[in-house]
């Protein structure tokens, strides 16, 4: 079998510039669809409502929402709102940010079991105005959102959780 390698360039072909390329710019778009249950989630976030969904077969309500029951395997579509209230499920005290940074004051993310959705289910959330010695599982908090005109459809049109 042969070994087609081409032909490797020269010095000289360098200096005379004396081989071919091409440039150009790439021109790529992409699109991305959340779906039919986090887009309505999204939507409702943006009117200042927390929505799940209501299992037709189990009663269980989802939050976030979700498009089939993960009980009964059934779809689901009846979309519920939700108070903007709820307990502390989980949480941790984070020196570090995100982007990997020391933080003076902590940072404390959580995951919020929302009033009137079932036991277990919940969203990721950080709690604020709270000294970190006081939060608890099991505590109630209330959502503290944006601005009406400031919402853009966001996870982050809610800015945190406060105890109440």
């Amino acid at each position: 079998m042969k070994n087609f390698l081409g032909t490797p360039l020269s010095e000289e072909d360098f200096k005379k510039k004396n081989f071919c390329y091409e440039t150009w710019i790439a021109n790529c778009f992409y699109a991305w669809d959340c779906g039919k249950a986090i887009g309505r989630y999204l939507e409702g976030l943006k009117e200042g409502k927390i929505l799940g969904v209501k299992c037709p077969k189990c009663e269980k309500i989802m939050v976030p929402p979700r498009v089939f029951c993960e009980w009964c395997f059934v779809r689901t579509e009846d979309f519920v709102e939700l108070k903007d209230t709820g307990k502390i499920n989980t949480f941790s005290i984070s020196y570090i940010s995100w982007d990997v940074k020391r933080l003076e004051k902590p940072q404390i993310p959580a995951v919020i079991e929302i009033d009137g959705a079932s036991p277990g289910y919940g969203i990721l959330h950080l709690i604020s105005e709270v000294d970190p010695k006081e939060v608890k599982i099991g505590m109630r908090v209330k959502a503290v959102w944006k601005e009406e005109k400031e919402r853009e459809g966001k996870i982050t049109d809610i800015k945190y959780f406060k105890p109440y």
